[in-house]
């Protein structure tokens, strides 16, 4: 019997393509080169392990100089390279908490930067336990990550329904034995919590 739901935040709950920024800033064409020559999401894991953005930005910048005014755009910009919101995404939040079910966040995200996007995503703050990365010192698809939760919590794996966009991070929590759906939209992980029998 799942007892608790758990979410994913960047691309289930709030967009994360930071290329459409880039896109805006500096145009396709340019973008697409600096995305080849400098792996900036592989840069931007160690934020999500606990690092400072702006250390590990520049540490970048310095490690590629030509590149350089493009790569600190990300620490100067960040902000801007998240959002908006997945408006259905909150809906089924919110809808699970209405009906007593609790909800949890298990993000790859760093602590600076949650707090960052906090006063610009309230709903952040909903959740009734949150499991970031970046507090925790591991990320996702890691085991320890997910066995840390189910220590936290007290749920057994298979108690919990998690949801993530990224196939890699599903399938590291059906090893753990927990439950879960690879996102592909707020409609279809409705409809599964509809199956379920968590929402009416």
């Amino acid at each position: 019997m799942i007892r608790a739901v758990v979410f994913d935040i960047g691309n289930v709950l709030i967009a994360w393509h930071p290329e459409r920024f880039y896109d805006r800033a500096i145009g396709e064409d340019r973008r697409r080169a600096l995305f080849a020559a400098v792996d900036l999401h592989k840069m931007h894991d160690a934020v999500d392990r606990g690092g400072d953005l702006t250390t590990v930005v520049q540490d970048c910048a310095r490690s590629h100089p030509e590149w350089a005014a493009e790569i600190l755009l990300w620490r100067d910009n960040w902000l801007d390279l998240v959002g908006p919101v997945i408006d259905g995404s909150v809906a089924v939040l919110r809808a699970l908490k209405a009906t007593g079910v609790p909800v949890f966040a298990l993000s790859n995200f760093g602590r600076g930067t949650f707090q960052m996007a906090l006063p610009l995503y309230p709903v952040l703050a909903e959740f009734d336990r949150t499991y970031l990365s970046g507090d925790m010192g591991v990320n996702k698809p890691e085991a320890e990550i997910y066995r840390r939760v189910e220590e936290d919590c007290g749920l057994a794996p298979e108690a919990l329904l998690f949801t993530d966009d990224r196939a890699e991070n599903i399938d590291a929590a059906t090893a753990r034995g927990w439950q879960t759906h690879l996102f592909d939209g707020p409609e279809g992980f409705r409809t599964r919590l509809q199956q379920e029998g968590l929402l009416p």
